[in-house]
């Protein structure tokens, strides 16, 4: 089984992996990991592309995304989850990456991509610090 979790930087994406892969048994991946598979970019987008296929009837794969240009690399069949957040709980835990402090130029850029996923097709739509984890176990187990 494959599942994407997808979203903007910082609404919990990470946090919902670890959790999803202690009860699931599954590696996870995230961002650009895949470049570790191979010497080239290419060859390792497609060796990727190739394990998340045969995954998807075999081994649990998590891969975890924060870039729109790798969704492409989800193989249909997988779940898809989507991670939201309102845009003032991202802007705290992004400050909170940057030890408290957000330059203007770095909310801004938030403010900008706020949304960007929001339109992405998906089977599961987690709103950071509204849906219950087992609630999320409860979707996956319905679609296995």
């Amino acid at each position: 089984m494959v599942i994407g979790i997808f979203g903007e930087s910082c609404t919990g994406k990470s946090t919902l992996a670890d959790k999803l892969k202690e009860s699931i048994h599954a590696q996870v991946y995230t961002g650009r990991d895949y470049l570790r598979l191979e010497k080239s970019e290419a060859a390792a987008k497609q060796s990727f592309r190739t394990k998340l296929l045969e995954a998807v009837n075999g081994e649990n794969i998590i891969y975890v995304i924060s870039e729109r240009e790798h969704l492409p690399l989800l193989p249909d069949g997988c779940i898809r989850v989507l991670v939201t957040a309102d845009l003032e709980i991202i802007k705290k835990r992004f400050a909170g990456r940057m030890h408290g402090n957000l330059p203007a130029p770095v909310a801004a850029m938030l403010e900008k991509r706020h949304g960007s996923f929001d339109m992405e097709p998906h089977d599961i739509h987690v709103i950071s610090e509204h849906t219950s984890i087992d609630e999320v176990y409860r979707k996956i187990a319905e679609m296995k």
